[in-house]
């Protein structure tokens, strides 16, 4: 009876110093949406599952080692035991019992996480190799950036242009796979001010680690304002170019092509109308209406010298005025 009162005080010694030491690593980052609270309480129950076991397992292995190992000189053999039918009960038992409570754990979460709220904002989320395009459909326009409410549900119906993505905040917990042909939803309520990074948790290409757009937790006056002026600026934006510039960030072209003269995955559209551009196979052409049309509908057709690896998905269903703004906008960049 020594022994295992001796192994059951080390063990709940071992397993308090395991999850302190693990809870002081900080594993998770900061909780930014209602949605991380039952996460982070499921987390935490499963740290100290892990911390109990490591210690039930490695603790009577090295007392043992140490308390129960052959004295010199000893040369008889040890009890024989041929088994322990409470013990074998009793092992069974437990853990089938420690199962099913951390089952209820994780089912009570997850319908924590999918609560609805009937008053939900809605945002359309875009997915495509390699860029995210969010739309407001309340305030009609579409941004690059996903700029929340403080403490407002979110519904986010998600779809893809081509590829498995998944959206992924990791201070918002939840993660949401996109696939092509299906609507999926995510619901999300941010509950902390700040600038976080929206990822795609899917490897979706040559450009995957690049998948990336800011998301920002504004309060409720602050997206007021920002949503008014992007309002004001979709009204604005009735000219080619300005439906063009509107047609081009929501289609997620931003995040391979850059306007500023930045390199991006792909060729700059800074200066490019009218330049001489030079080919992979030793050619250059002229970046002419014809030419760039081309590379809209068929991008293999002329492949720019430096970019061969990087393979643009071609946007077929654009019709000829959707082509033609855009044509427009090119031409502003200069």
């Amino acid at each position: 009876m020594r022994h295992f009162i001796i192994v059951g005080i080390l063990v709940i010694v071992a397993a308090s110093l395991t999850y302190m030491g693990l809870d002081a690593l900080n594993l998770m980052p900061v909780a930014a949406s209602a949605q991380a609270g039952p996460i982070d309480w499921m987390w935490n129950w499963q740290v100290i599952a892990m911390s109990f076991l490591f210690a039930l397992i490695v603790v009577p292995l090295l007392y043992s080692l140490a308390a129960f190992r052959r004295k010199k000189g000893d040369t008889a053999d040890a009890e024989h035991i041929v088994g322990n039918t409470k013990l074998e009960i009793a092992w069974t038992i437990a853990p089938l019992f420690i199962v099913m409570v951390f089952a209820y754990m994780g089912a009570y979460s997850l319908a924590e996480t999918r609560r609805v709220d009937p008053q939900a904002m809605i945002v359309n989320v875009t997915a495509s190799q390699w860029a995210w395009s969010f739309e407001y459909p309340d305030y009609g326009f579409v941004s690059t950036d996903l700029r929340l409410p403080e403490n407002k549900q979110i519904l986010l119906r998600m779809q893809s242009k081509d590829v498995i993505h998944s959206f992924w905040v990791p201070e918002f917990r939840v993660k949401q796979d996109i696939v092509p042909g299906r609507v999926t939803e995510l619901r999300i309520t941010p509950t902390l001010d700040g600038a976080y990074k929206v990822r795609c948790a899917e490897i979706c290409g040559t450009s995957h680690a690049y998948m990336e757009s800011p998301a920002l937790v504004l309060s409720q006056g602050d997206f007021m304002a920002w949503a008014t002026e992007q309002q004001g600026i979709a009204a604005a934006a009735q000219t080619p170019e300005g439906k063009g510039a509107l047609l081009v960030k929501s289609s997620g072209c931003l995040g391979c092509h850059s306007i500023d003269g930045s390199k991006l995955v792909g060729p700059t559209w800074l200066g490019l109308f009218g330049s001489q551009v030079p080919l992979s196979d030793g050619t250059t052409v002229t970046a002419d209406e014809a030419y760039l049309a081309e590379s809209i509908l068929n991008p293999s057709a002329k492949i720019v010298a430096g970019f061969e690896t990087q393979a643009m998905p071609a946007f077929a269903t654009l019709t000829e005025e959707e082509i033609a703004n855009i044509l427009a906008y090119l031409k502003t960049l200069k």
